[in-house]
C-alpha cells in the first residue's frame, strides 16, 4: 500500500517525502479531532466495574 502511494505521489524525492509527510498529518488530524471525538461515547471505558 505504502508503495502505490510513493509511485502515485508526483515529483521527485523530496516533493513525495512532504507530500507524504502532509498526508499522514492531514489523516491523523482527522482521526484526532474528528473521528475519535464522535466514536468517542459509544466506546465503553467508563463502565468500569470492581468486585
Amino acid at each position: 500500500m505504502y508503495g502505490w502511494i510513493w509511485r502515485h505521489l508526483p515529483g521527485p524525492a523530496a516533493a513525495k517525502l512532504a507530500q507524504a509527510v502532509v498526508l499522514v498529518a492531514a489523516v491523523v488530524a482527522l482521526l484526532l479531532f474528528v473521528i475519535f471525538p464522535w466514536i468517542e461515547p459509544m466506546l465503553p471505558l467508563n463502565d468500569v466495574t470492581t468486585t
